[in-house]
């Protein structure tokens, strides 16, 4: 380990060498970014069956709204549910029920029973998962490092995280060109038993949740409260929502990109999903590297417009190495939004408010782009696929605009030591 923290060094990332010293962190890195890896290989697969179901951008938009109808839904539930509950417990027994998901999945896929209407009914599955399994995961980071250490986890998150985006896809269009989509239904399962093998070894100190005075609808709709009216929390939520809905939504649309613009098959599938992965994995290595808040609401609302001009560049050029090259671009400058938007939340909020503030953040982490597909899928439709990205591009500019006369208010606000501050 002290020669991983030397590397880490000299590579200018001697703050992760403070989160990978804990061994349960590592264990959970590791696994983590397995089970990842399986998830972006099965969305990759989701929307190429998809599309070979239906050749519909419409279609593409409402099976990536399957996951938003549950994670908005029930997220915030979820959310007051991850101060009551034990974690690592919920975690591990979440993955059980992903993985057999997976398995049920691909046997159907092998034997060719599905249609677009089952394909729906799993998606929505997964959604309802996804719903439990985001808060929980949030939450349970800290107990894993310790809050000395937690800025230093949620840039190694993303970088896992956006790792995985890259290998996912690559692996998924290899395993769609040589055994088909049930293949990598399989291989998801297989990484959510990976992953729930990893949270078995993870020893933590057993803490009884502390009892709550209010109910569970109750807390949660304070929670709600709490986020939406605070001068400082609102504005960077509605920022990431802007963000995920215009420029992540995108993504699920590439499958209609791939074939239909650029008619490159599966594989240009996988190349442009990874070019926003590798753009994404560079920002939040630059991120590490930065290693300071200083200037960050600054810095968050510059690069919401960086990645909307990049996305905007991607959908008005038929060439697709051009367009792949934007998608790096918008990938990287999302990241710095997001990572960025996620620290200016964890070091502005009241610690009492830890949980349900970041279940209102995962609900904009998934089905921020969930919405965003479906509206700009709908569109595709009377307008093809370019014309609704540049659209979307252009609203998230006319954002960046109005957050920008904001700026010195939000950098006030954001800056001040919440109550309860621990």
């Amino acid at each position: 380990m002290a020669a991983t923290r030397e590397g880490l060094a000299l590579l200018g990332l001697g703050n992760a060498a403070r989160a990978l010293g804990s061994r349960n962190y590592r264990r959970y890195v590791i696994g983590n970014g397995v089970s990842l890896c399986g998830t972006w290989m099965q969305r990759i697969a989701v929307g190429w069956l998809t599309w070979q179901l239906t050749h519909s951008g419409a279609w593409l938009g409402v099976i990536a709204a399957a996951d938003l109808i549950a994670t908005v839904l029930l997220g915030p539930i979820a959310g007051a549910l991850a101060d009551r509950l034990e974690r690592l417990r919920v975690a591990r027994i979440v993955q059980l029920i992903a993985a057999l998901r997976g398995v049920v999945l691909s046997v159907l896929v092998a034997l060719d029973l599905v249609d677009i209407g089952t394909l729906f009914a799993f998606t929505l599955l997964q959604g309802l998962i996804n719903a439990f399994d985001g808060p929980t995961r949030l939450a349970l980071v800290p107990s894993l490092v310790g809050r000395a250490a937690l800025s230093s986890a949620l840039a190694i998150n993303s970088i896992v995280f956006n790792l995985a985006r890259f290998v996912g896809p690559v692996g998924a269009g290899f395993a769609i060109e040589h055994g088909g989509n049930a293949v990598v239904f399989a291989l998801n399962a297989v990484s959510y038993l990976w992953f729930f093998a990893a949270l078995m070894t993870i020893r933590l100190e057993r803490v009884d949740p502390a009892a709550s005075e209010r109910g569970l609808f109750r807390s949660t709709a304070q929670g709600i409260a709490y986020a939406v009216r605070h001068p400082g929390l609102g504005p960077v939520l509605l920022l990431l929502l802007v963000s995920a809905v215009c420029m992540r939504g995108v993504v699920e649309l590439l499958a209609g990109f791939a074939d239909a613009v650029f008619g490159r098959g599966a594989e240009g599938l996988a190349w442009l999903t990874a070019m926003v992965g590798l753009g994404a994995m560079v920002g939040g290595i630059w991120m590490i590297r930065r290693g300071t808040e200083e200037g960050l609401p600054k810095l968050v609302i510059a690069h919401l417009l960086w990645s909307a001009v990049a996305m905007a560049g991607f959908a008005a050029t038929n060439v697709f190495w051009l367009a792949a090259l934007c998608l790096f671009a918008s990938g990287f400058s999302m990241v710095v939004t997001g990572v960025g938007g996620q620290t200016l939340l964890q070091s502005s909020m009241d610690p009492a408010m830890r949980g349900r503030v970041m279940s209102l953040y995962g609900v904009i982490f998934r089905g921020g782009p969930a919405l965003g597909t479906l509206l700009m899928g709908v569109l595709t439709g009377p307008l093809g696929f370019h014309w609704p990205v540049i659209g979307a591009g252009v609203l998230a500019v006319a954002y960046w605009a109005w957050a920008r006369l904001d700026l010195t208010r939000l950098t006030q606000e954001l800056e001040s030591v919440p109550s309860g501050e621990e």
